[in-house]
């Protein structure tokens, strides 16, 4: 009977925060998810055993992990963290207010009651510019809960200490303080010890990443990204294939120490690829690689269907070859951004709902499918409810009770299917086949010029002690990594940008320092160059526009407050913005909403609803609108009196009193869209656009 190869990938990754020359780690990223994502993401596993799955771990990643828990990190944000409450300086107390609240607040902060009091009287300080309400008590227990929030499930749910805390919620003590800091260094100390339990067992393999994560192809050539975008503007050419076969034999050899056995497989950072670059993994040992359908499209020069994708291959050229296997980009990005927002028995049955309708023609012909699911492994839990564990659990169960479906690591996909020949890849990466993200913007070749500039120097710095030298070239393997492009350039963004700035920065003077010779004063000034675009505007007057879809004249809407999204990334990279704008205002007795969405959707929406959430300021009252398209017109359900309209923009006029606002008073509120019961958008992505006052007479004040 033909079978549907389910083939997970998981990576676990983080940027080497550390600063060599003074050894502080300068943001705490590797210890959150420590605590929250990579143990528990193999733990689960213990529950359903006939469930294999693979596990990327990025060595650099995994030093850090190694030094947390050997209690040797000197990460300044623990220890803000762990000083007592009574001792805390003014600049201490800042410090502890701008870092305790970057945990999603929908399912990270209001989760737990008391984080969430202590999170609206940070806001209202913020917003009002009032003075303080923390004291000594209040520091305390906000310093417990940054970090407890970050606690996996399966210590809140079975550690008797952490369960304990996480029931108390409030009033913490010293003691308390002291003890969480060390349940840390326990929770962290467990996390390399399953990863090899699981991994001697033979359900799960372990894959890995060039050492420091660097972007392979443009290690060995920084002009390949002229093949992916031709007429990108490109710095000075960057050629080292050697620091490129360097990062992928220490990965090899750091995770054969310590783990006990070679790693067969590769996941190229971010997905990228090249001839040169498969080419040096092959003779480096590696037997498998994966990278995206989007790669596979253009390697293939046309658009490849399921029956394409779901298959493994073999790349062969010049005597080397090397297992590939494509991700389904779609159903991955379905976890990685849209089952957050969905009942996990529902989205676990989506899931697998598509992979059997994509399988069926493959199935029925007696073939077998392989359907390779390949995403971070730890930034989208955060999103889902009760870090993603339920929905996991619904996946799992619902795989291992399917007798057609075997979820089977990498290696073992390799053993059960003939893989199909190809001669050559096609340069790029998981994202648009290309490498834009990480060259060709102003500040990513600024940055890929300055580290072109202290690479040359290390080539021809002479007589540095033999320790010195090995520092400086560490520090520019570091620096190769992809973490820092990521964060320059349009893409992405992230309340840590200016941090990550200073730590590549620092990474190239350090080359400098170690060679004995003075940094250039230009890693003294930021990269950083695109500022962070304003996204919402209070209303300035009154409006009462026609509800008819069309923006009929230029003043109907003036005087409306703005909502613009904010189409940058965080981490996760692939969300889907249908939405560009939202403007909205009041006459005194109406809520005045108008979506602006981006050009080349029109059709997609008229096969989508709009589902509008109301709450008002004062009465905490919750209404819900779903806004059905049909036949190019709109129709409303669920709040009496509304009128709406779909032309070039979605119109939507509510009478207050049905929504439960008095009049003059505040309202907040959010959409989203959805699509054959899959959320597409949402404006906000998180939290609520917030209207202080439906009082025209308040707005121009």
């Amino acid at each position: 009977m033909p079978q549907i190869y389910l083939c997970f990938l998981w990576h676990m990754h983080q940027p080497f925060y550390k600063d060599l020359v003074s050894g502080e780690y300068k943001l705490p990223w590797t210890r959150m998810h420590a605590l929250k994502d990579y143990y528990g993401m193999t733990r689960i596993l213990e529950e359903f055993p006939n469930v294999h799955q693979t596990f990327n771990l990025v060595p650099s990643m995994l030093v850090q992990v190694a030094e947390y828990a050997a209690g040797e990190a000197a990460d300044p944000f623990l220890d803000a963290a762990l000083k007592p409450a009574e001792n805390l300086t003014v600049a201490d107390r800042a410090f502890i207010l701008r870092h305790s609240f970057y945990s999603d607040p929908q399912h990270m902060i209001y989760r737990y009651p008391r984080y969430g009091e202590l999170y609206n009287a940070w806001q209202a300080q913020q917003n009002t510019g009032s003075r303080s309400i923390f004291g000594a008590q209040e520091f305390r227990d906000l310093q417990m809960w940054s970090q407890l929030a970050w606690f996996d499930e399966e210590f809140q749910e079975h550690d008797a200490e952490v369960r304990e805390w996480v029931q108390r919620g409030r009033n913490f003590s010293p003691a308390d303080q002291r003890r969480m800091g060390e349940k840390q260094r326990e929770i962290v100390a467990q996390v390399m010890p399953e990863y090899r339990k699981l991994a001697a067992t033979g359900q799960i393999e372990i894959s890995t990443t060039p050492f420091y994560h660097p972007i392979l192809p443009l290690l060995c050539d920084s002009n390949v990204a002229s093949m992916a975008h031709p007429n990108v503007s490109l710095p000075p050419r960057f050629r080292y294939p050697q620091d490129a076969r360097q990062q992928l034999s220490m990965a090899r050899e750091y995770i054969t120490r310590n783990f006990g056995v070679a790693p067969a497989g590769l996941w190229p950072s971010e997905g990228s690829v090249s001839d040169e670059v498969f080419q040096i993994a092959s003779e480096a040992g590696f037997e498998w690689s994966a990278t995206d359908s989007g790669v596979l499209n253009r390697t293939l020069s046309r658009q490849v269907g399921v029956d394409g994708l779901y298959r493994p291959y073999r790349w062969q050229q010049g005597g080397r070859a090397l297992g590939v296997l494509f991700r389904d980009h779609f159903l991955s990005d379905l976890i990685g951004f849209v089952y957050s927002k969905m009942d996990a028995g529902a989205a676990a049955m989506d899931f697998l709902r598509r992979i059997r309708e994509n399988c069926s023609g493959m199935i029925a012909s007696g073939r077998d499918a392989l359907v390779p699911i390949i995403l971070d492994g730890e930034n989208a839990w955060e999103y889902y409810d009760r870090n993603g564990r339920p929905f996991l659990r619904e996946l799992y169960r619902r795989i291992s009770e399917d007798g057609q479906m075997r979820a089977v690591t990498v290696s073992e996909a390799f053993k059960a299917l003939e893989p199909e020949r190809i001669g050559h890849i096609f340069p790029g990466s998981w994202i648009n086949a290309n490498f834009d993200v990480w060259i060709g913007a102003e500040e990513d070749n600024q940055a890929w010029t300055q580290l072109l500039r202290a690479r040359e120097t290390y080539d021809a710095a002479a007589a540095v002690p033999e320790k010195q030298r090995k520092l400086a070239f560490e520090e520019l393997l570091i620096a190769e990594g992809s973490d820092w492009c990521w964060w320059y350039g349009p893409e992405h963004e992230s309340v840590n940008r200016v941090e990550f700035d200073q730590l590549y920065r620092s990474h190239l003077a350090n080359v400098y320092r170690f060679l004995n010779l003075m940094p250039p004063e230009e890693l003294s000034r930021p990269i950083l160059r695109v500022a962070v675009q304003a996204v919402q505007i209070a209303p300035s007057g009154a409006i009462s526009p026609v509800i008819d879809g069309e923006v009929t004249s230029y003043f109907e809407w003036m005087g409306a407050g703005i909502y613009r999204v904010d189409e940058r990334s965080g981490s996760m990279h692939g969300k889907k913005f249908l939405v560009k704008e939202v403007q909205f205002g009041s006459d005194g007795a109406h809520l005045f909403v108008r979506v602006d969405f981006h050009q080349g959707y029109e059709q997609e929406l008229l096969a989508m609803e709009v589902r509008f959430t109301a709450i008002g300021v004062d009465s905490g009252r919750s209404s819900e609108l779903t806004i059905a398209f049909a036949h190019g017109a709109a129709r409303a359900e669920g709040i009496e009196s509304v009128e709406c309209a779909l032309g070039r923009v979605l119109e939507i006029k509510i009478p207050l009193n049905s929504i439960g606002v008095t009049a003059g008073r505040g309202v907040r509120f959010q959409l989203s869209i959805w699509e054959s019961g899959l959320p597409m958008d949402a404006v906000p992505q998180q939290g609520l656009i917030e209207m202080a006052s439906t009082d025209p007479q308040t707005f121009a004040g």
